[in-house]
């Protein structure tokens, strides 16, 4: 593309060049983003396996083909290249790529690099420019390592340690965890956002740097009311019961469910108009959030009732119509036919030459001035390891056979 013609705008990451140590969700999430938005992702994987996600239910079967749906979702627009780091000849590889690139990107076991003397501390010296972004369960910067550091984690260890976990679901039910992978993907959107602000310095600077991401963290920072109110008023939130606001949740229709927040009186005043009662404006019950939650079992009836007569649909269009935010609860079907994701491109469609094309969902970033987002199905085990090998890094057909003869890559 030419980025001198103004109307033909590039992706804003091109010529960023990522390699991927990366495994199951948040590094891969994160690389996706960073391949969406333009830059030349590697993925590195383990010759003859692979990123375990492509082991891991559930399956596409067609054409006498095989692949993982997860591993799909995550791995578009990369090219993959299969290296056994665990040979003297892989390493050395390695480093050839390191020399030639903007940024690592690894969320394998906190120490496994720099186990075998691959680390940031060791590849600055050969590429002053790279950034290495390490993505891990509870942070890795050396002035920053805590007691829970060299522990492994996945999504659900961060979201229950975070207190997240203890506000989901109902009083008298146990702690429950929101969707699988929620910490994954958060925190491949925030390594995304660190990675940014590392390129930008690099900018000014011209020195690369660590940036360090800990699951443990991010989710922390999601749970940011929890903190507020247990720092500022001693209160410590409890699992489906709202103390400082009423209505909120999901309220049940003739035929599906809404999602009704009510913040303040202003809204509470609308959404009272809405319902016919007025009255409930003046009562002391209601004065506040506050009030509305500690009467919230004389209050919830009173809207049931009212939304137990309409069609969700319905429910939605007067609410919304009376300037009360309010939104269907949707399934994966409905989230299909919806005109609204259609109409943002939220669905992106991307065709494996292999199996076919399937669906799925965008970077939801919309630039005005950058080209539509790129839709290359995610690359087979080792398919462009020659040509990196012979492309980026110069290597003769006879050390690339070489290399493949010995199982170093595939």
């Amino acid at each position: 593309m030419n980025n001198n013609q103004p109307d033909m705008p590039s992706r804003p990451l091109e010529g960023i060049r990522i390699i991927g140590l990366e495994q199951y969700m948040a590094g891969p999430y994160c690389t996706m983003l960073l391949a969406d938005a333009g830059a030349e992702v590697i993925k590195i994987e383990r010759p003859k396996y692979g990123d375990p996600r492509r082991s891991m239910p559930p399956f596409i079967e067609r054409n006498g083909k095989k692949k993982a749906a997860g591993y799909l979702a995550y791995n578009r627009n990369k090219k993959s290249l299969a290296l056994d780091l665990s040979s003297n000849e892989g390493q050395k590889v390695f480093i050839d790529l390191a020399k030639k690139s903007d940024v690592v990107v690894e969320n394998l076991r906190p120490g496994a690099m720099a186990k075998i003397g691959l680390s940031h501390e060791m590849l600055k010296v050969k590429n002053p420019r790279l950034i290495w972004a390490l993505i891990s369960g509870f942070g890795q910067l050396e002035d920053y390592r805590g007691p829970y550091t060299d522990r492994p984690a996945f999504d659900i260890v961060a979201e229950a340690m975070s207190g997240i976990m203890n506000l989901v679901g109902f009083e008298d039910k146990p702690p429950s965890w929101t969707i699988y992978g929620m910490a994954d993907i958060y925190s491949g959107m925030v390594t995304a956002f660190g990675i940014m602000q590392a390129l930008f310095m690099r900018e000014r600077t011209g020195r690369g740097q660590i940036v360090d991401s800990a699951m443990f963290d991010n989710m922390l920072s999601l749970n940011e009311s929890m903190v507020t109110l247990f720092s500022t008023v001693g209160q410590t939130p409890t699992r489906g019961v709202p103390k400082n606001l009423f209505p909120r949740g999901a309220y049940k229709t003739k035929d599906g469910y809404i999602a009704l927040n009510v913040p303040d009186n202003r809204i509470w005043s609308r959404l009272c108009e809405t319902m016919g009662r007025e009255d409930l404006m003046a009562d002391k019950r209601c004065k506040n959030g506050t009030a509305r939650a500690n009467n919230a079992k004389f209050l919830q009836p009173i809207i049931e009732e009212w939304l137990s007569s309409m069609k969700r649909d319905e429910a939605v269009e007067r609410l919304n119509d009376a300037g009360v935010p309010t939104g269907a609860v949707y399934n994966a079907k409905d989230v299909f036919e919806d005109p609204h994701v259609k109409a943002r491109g939220m669905l992106m469609p991307i065709n494996d030459a292999e199996i076919g094309e399937f669906s799925f969902t965008r970077s939801p970033i919309h630039l005005s001035e950058a080209a539509e987002l790129p839709k290359n199905a995610a690359p087979n085990l080792g398919s462009d390891t020659s040509w990196v090998l012979k492309n980026l890094l110069n290597y003769s057909d006879k050390k690339i056979a070489t290399l493949k003869k010995d199982k170093i890559v595939e």
